[in-house]
């Protein structure tokens, strides 16, 4: 890896990429759409053994993938007290003491995700941070109530002021391959998200075959998908390496043909410092490092931040400390 592409989230010039304007369904690109499940196994089962990072560029990878972070709490039992902690979590994601030794400022998450009612909230909290809200929309997680109400949903969300969407599609248009259905449900979304960007989680653990993912990412992309998410966390299987690959493949794709570029979200079991590494190597390799910033990659995850923070502090002080030094609030 090269370590120009480390330098600090704080440190970055704002670039402004134009939003993906989607395009008209194209079904001979998408049923050309294929996966070879074997060749694709065999190029992520290399991934993690064949990157190693040490002390400094280890630390700097961690604080980027830091700025990558959608710092979530996705639960039942959230209170705004809860929601609040996170905000503050998300403004100072890592202690004061080993941002000084690290000689890092300015460090905060990509944004902060949550249930609808607790959107307004999390945007008095985190007022004038510019760190965005995310709202979980469309009848999260299970994408299956009436369309009606999850268009209404998204108006709801966008109106308590969340500056993102993630959206999740209707599997069953996918496992029937039902595509035009599914762009025409990704449009109706993209449209009612207005300005706010939307994310479209595709569940990939619920739809059987990489080539289904393959396809089902183009479709996103087609109906204008500013970002393409692997999970809502809640299924069995959430985001691995093979589908992450067949899916920033398919943004590759999509970017080479239409010249604009689509973000990527893996969620879901992404808990430990080092998966974020081989995560974040997988996309150096396969999108460039324009793809390295928050405006085009984050991290669906909440317990991740907190194995990075004990690293970074094994790396300033060269022991590893308790968990709940390091709490999420």
């Amino acid at each position: 890896m090269q370590t120009q592409t480390t330098t600090h989230a704080a440190h970055l010039p704002q670039v402004i990429e134009p939003r993906n304007p989607g395009m008209d369904l194209d079904m001979h690109w998408v049923r050309a759409a294929q996966a070879n499940t074997s060749a694709i196994e065999r190029r992520t089962a290399t991934l993690p053994g064949r990157r190693s990072l040490k002390k400094e560029y280890q630390a700097a990878w961690l604080l980027r993938a830091i700025s990558c972070i959608d710092l979530t709490t996705l639960s039942g039992d959230d209170t705004a007290d809860r929601v609040r902690r996170l905000c503050a979590k998300a403004r100072q994601p890592v202690r004061a003491d080993l941002l000084t030794a690290l000689d890092m400022q300015g460090l905060t998450v990509g944004a902060v995700c949550v249930y609808h009612d607790m959107v307004e909230t999390a945007v008095q909290t985190l007022a004038g941070s510019g760190i965005p809200v995310a709202a979980v929309s469309t009848g999260f997680p299970a994408g299956l109530s009436p369309f009606h109400l999850r268009l209404a949903e998204i108006g709801e969300s966008v109106a308590a002021g969340a500056g993102e969407i993630d959206i999740v599609i209707s599997r069953r248009h996918v496992l029937s391959g039902n595509w035009r259905a599914l762009y025409d449900e990704m449009r109706a979304f993209r449209a009612a998200c207005g300005e706010a960007h939307i994310k479209a989680i595709l569940a990939t653990g619920e739809l059987g075959t990489l080539r289904n993912v393959a396809r089902a990412s183009l479709i996103c992309m087609m109906a204008g998908a500013d970002f393409i998410k692997t999970s809502t966390g809640k299924e069995s299987v959430n985001a691995t390496l093979p589908v992450s690959l067949t899916m920033v493949r398919a943004i590759r794709e999509y970017y080479h043909r239409t010249g604009f570029r689509v973000g990527y979200k893996p969620a879901g079991g992404i808990s430990k410092a080092k998966d974020a590494i081989v995560y974040l190597s997988l996309i150096k390799e396969e999108l460039g490092n324009r793809w390295l910033r928050p405006d085009l990659f984050r991290f669906g995850a909440s317990s991740l931040l907190g194995d990075i923070e004990r690293q970074l502090e094994h790396h300033v002080t060269g022991a590893y400390s308790a968990g709940y030094r390091h709490a999420m609030g």
